[in-house]
């Protein structure tokens, strides 16, 4: 347990200086709002770039990888959704935020780095897998869900295919065939902003953290953090290993993709519709806090920390 939480401490570490950094007035709201702009418009982007150009994809579709994990996805958002609306009368677009903080994980923030620490290079070809469909599938379902029936496929589109990590996958995708013929001078340029993604990302989530903090109170947040770093993890665990056949480090990263805190993506969604703000918030503070002792327990049960 104590070499997992070896693992994840220096990701949760960078988290802890955001957060006092903010608090002890080192730095402004702003640097926060800054490196969180950087993070998701250049630096993720490039970072996805490289790892879709370069990684090694199978010939083949590993559909028990897809159904294992989205499977779970499925179930921890409907569940979110039945208990925030039946016993915290949570309703329209608050009740979608509430499945969406449930099923999305927060990959960029914590995700990454720590599956990356685990897994190393073995875990990039599974992990950037997840990463090119986890993001465009949660974001349409919660926007089709949102918008109801005047929801229509030009406005999914035009959100999905303007997002910049949606790009830099798309971009990372068609460069695949033409990654020996890139000079070296571009990929210098793309190592150097994906490499400020991890840091830059933790410590914009420790700002947002010491801004938003538990303002909806523990009782809904304490509900979606138990779906998200219990159920989700456990669900993807039986369906990965004890259902369908793969690799352990396929079904590793899947079970701590799963295992990672409701992503910083609800929080922008419920800002885009002016509800379920509050929920968002403190949802992804309680279960990031949590996720500290949560995840050294996955590291350590799978065998990697």
């Amino acid at each position: 347990m104590l070499a997992s939480l070896f693992v994840v401490l220096p990701v949760f570490g960078l988290i802890g200086l955001g957060y006092l950094a903010r608090g002890t007035r080192l730095l402004r709201e702003s640097t926060g709002e800054g490196l969180s702009d950087f993070v998701f418009v250049l630096a993720v982007p490039c970072l996805l770039f490289r790892t879709l150009a370069r990684a090694d994809i199978p010939p083949t579709q590993p559909w028990g990888y897809w159904i294992a994990y989205f499977t779970g996805l499925a179930v921890v958002w409907v569940l979110a959704m039945l208990v925030a609306g039946r016993c915290f009368a949570r309703k329209g677009p608050e009740l979608v935020v509430s499945g969406f903080a449930a099923a999305q994980s927060n990959t960029v923030f914590v995700g990454v780095p720590m599956i990356l620490k685990a897994y190393g290079d073995a875990g990039a070809v599974p992990l950037g897998l997840l990463l090119a469909v986890h993001l465009p599938v949660t974001m349409t379902v919660a926007t089709l869900l949102a918008e109801g029936r005047s929801a229509s496929i030009a406005m999914l589109l035009r959100r999905l295919f303007a997002h910049p990590i949606i790009i830099g996958i798309l971009l990372g995708s068609a460069a695949r065939p033409f990654v020996a013929q890139v000079p070296q001078p571009f990929w210098t340029l793309i190592d150097l902003l994906a490499g400020a993604a991890v840091p830059c990302a933790l410590i914009s989530l420790g700002i947002a953290m010491r801004r938003y903090g538990l303002e909806s109170g523990l009782a809904l947040p304490a509900v979606l953090s138990a779906l998200k770093l219990g159920l989700h993890p456990l669900l993807v665990y039986g369906l990965a290993v004890h259902v369908f056949a793969m690799p352990a480090h396929w079904s590793g990263v899947a079970v701590l993709f799963a295992a990672c805190p409701c992503g910083i993506n609800a929080y922008l969604f419920a800002e885009r519709y002016r509800q379920g703000v509050a929920d968002a918030s403190s949802a992804i503070t309680l279960s990031t806090l949590l996720s500290l002792f949560t995840t050294a327990a996955w590291l350590t049960f799978l065998g990697v920390g």
